[in-house]
């Protein structure tokens, strides 16, 4: 006989009340298809009339003022962020220095023990609670998302609200399943040659490994961040969330709203804090390097990524770095809505997504279209045309483009020109409504195979560089090695023969990324949805987990059991 709740504990009242969200992310994992529970649009027919304006107006009272967290291990505040539509937000944060770090994780590891003994159920009663308030503050989240990362507005709701939700649900939701695979309680009996048999008796419980860091990164703070921050707090473990600088806002809202559910749920809010740093105190390294942090979650440079490998040895290190991306072209038969595909996939958000594609591979003679074959030249003027026309209209470009994070990326734009022949310049566009914004279009520049060079390093930002090949099997010959190299978080293939996508197809699982094969409408390389798309696999040098599956939850605990001897239960 097993139970899964250990014994003397009750229900709690919110997992009473999202039992069914939970039940239903549980299937939604196993099953793959679309499914959400928050919704994506901003529509005010979805969150209500009044949903938009009462999240400007919160967004706009926590500016010009310091953000109160009332929490231990700070001395200060510090203030380091940066509308890149040059907005001044002046909003300040408890500071933690590597002076207060005891103060910080003292507090986070009290309220532990308590947490444990709750149970994986009612942990992930109370991490839905926080999801659902986070879901409820949207707006709010998008215009602090927007305004510190650049996002354009609804892709800052999007990303920054409701699909960073999914992520965050996604995995309380495989951690809950595997936290609940063993029993909380079982029985055991083996028979005997004589006399009675041997019975015991042993519960089984769920120990968190320590105190989880979560360091975000400044393009998606909470789409990035979620799934580590949900998947330690709900398998027990404290939570410590360092915010990139530049994007600190979206966190400490999200920590904000976790430590007030925390409290209301009977728990020490201390199990989730915030890390607001100034730079020049390498807050995230002296953080992962304490004998304290158990877990790392990080997204970020690839150098560290490796850092953090090498020297957070007491932690499970989970990394999403740099990678390149590829697109493979060989042939197709919708010209037209590949080039759109295309473009769209390299104009939204300035390219600065880890799964924008960087590296367009097209054979020196050309391919074959439903209109007949087209040289290289042909086809890179498709996609520049496709990109023209997604961007000719300032109003229309400005919400897809969003604004440049920072200058590191303009500056990569700036000298690309002079990596190879520029197919497509990029523009500057000003900005109807944020006429301070750095708003730039997607630069192409034509390369060959020989520049590897050139094109094997990630260029992060919206420059994109198409790529002359001997053939189609050389393309894929070098998606394989650069990915295996430099690693690769998406990679896309066009063709209409069979057998090249069966080589695509094969060379995707050697390189170990996931592959997206003729994709012109309503479906993008560098989009990927949660309960349906792992955003990465773990099997290249871009990622060394997968966001989300089984692996990126389990070593987040342990299981402990303590047996004993019991009488024969009664009939």
């Amino acid at each position: 006989m097993t139970q899964t709740h250990a014994p003397g504990q009750t229900q709690h009242p919110f997992l009473a009340q999202h039992a069914p969200t939970l039940a239903r992310a549980v299937q939604a994992c196993a099953e793959r298809g679309f499914w959400t529970p928050y919704p994506e649009s901003p529509s005010p027919r979805v969150y209500g009339a009044d949903a938009a304006a009462a999240g400007q107006a919160a967004f706009e009272a926590l500016l010009d003022r310091p953000f109160d967290l009332a929490q231990p291990g700070t001395a200060g505040s510090v203030a380091t962020e940066r509308s890149p539509y040059g907005m001044a937000l002046d909003v300040s944060y408890p500071r933690v220095r590597p002076g207060t770090v005891d103060a910080l994780l003292d507090a986070a590891r009290a309220g532990m023990p308590a947490w444990r003994d709750a149970g994986p159920a009612t942990r992930a009663g109370v991490a839905l609670e926080i999801l659902a308030r986070l879901n409820v503050a949207s707006f709010t989240m998008a215009h602090a998302v927007m305004h510190t990362t650049g996002q354009p507005f609804v892709m800052a709701f999007q990303a920054g609200g409701p699909q960073a939700q999914d992520r965050g649900l996604e995995a309380v939701a495989y951690a809950y399943q595997e936290m609940t695979r063993v029993p909380a309680v079982a029985y055991w009996e083996k028979p005997t040659s004589r006399g009675e048999p041997i019975r015991t008796s042993t519960t089984f419980t769920v120990i968190p490994r320590g105190v989880g860091l979560v360091i975000g990164c400044t393009t998606f703070p909470t789409w990035n961040s979620y799934p580590g921050l949900f998947a330690s707090l709900v398998t027990g473990n404290a939570v410590v969330v360092k915010p990139h600088p530049g994007s600190v806002l979206p966190l400490a809202l999200t920590v904000r709203t976790a430590r007030e559910v925390l409290a209301e749920a009977g728990f020490d809010p201390n199990l989730v804090t915030l890390a607001a740093e100034d730079p020049a105190d390498r807050l995230a390294s002296v953080l992962a390097t304490r004998s304290e942090t158990a877990i790392v979650d990080f997204t970020g440079s690839s150098a560290y990524g490796q850092w953090l490998q090498e020297h957070a040895r007491g932690a499970v290190v989970y990394t999403e770095t740099s990678g390149v991306n590829t697109v493979v072209v060989d042939s197709t038969d919708d010209l037209a809505g590949m080039a759109a595909n295309i473009a769209f996939s390299l104009t939204l958000y300035s390219g600065q997504m880890c799964t924008t594609p960087q590296d367009i591979f097209i054979p020196a003679g050309g391919i074959a279209t439903e209109s007949g074959h087209r040289t290289v030249d042909e086809v890179v003027e498709a996609i520049s045309g496709a990109i023209r026309r997604l961007t000719e209209d300032a109003a229309r470009a400005v919400e897809l483009l969003g604004a440049v994070v920072n200058d590191s990326v303009l500056a990569r734009l700036e000298t690309a020109g002079t990596t190879g022949r520029v197919a497509l310049a990029s523009r500057r566009i000003v900005h109807p409504s944020w006429p301070q914004a750095v708003v730039r279009t997607p630069a192409l520049v034509v390369l060959e195979a020989a520049d590897e060079a050139r094109y094997a390093s990630e260029c992060f930002g919206p420059v994109s560089y198409l790529v002359t090949t001997g053939s189609t099997q050389e393309s894929l010959a070098i998606m394989t090695r650069t990915v295996r190299e430099h690693g690769g978080m998406t990679a896309s293939v066009y063709s209409t023969d069979p057998a090249v996508l069966q080589s695509a197809r094969q060379a995707a699982l050697e390189a170990g990324v996931a592959l997206s094969v003729n994709l012109t409408d309503g479906v993008y390389v560098n989009q990927s949805a949660a309960f349906s798309d792992f955003h990465g696999t773990g099997a290249n040098p871009a990622a060394n987990a997968s966001l989300t599956d089984a692996a990126f939850v389990t070593g987040r605990f342990r299981v402990v059991g303590v047996r004993q001897h019991v009488a024969a239960p009664e009939e």
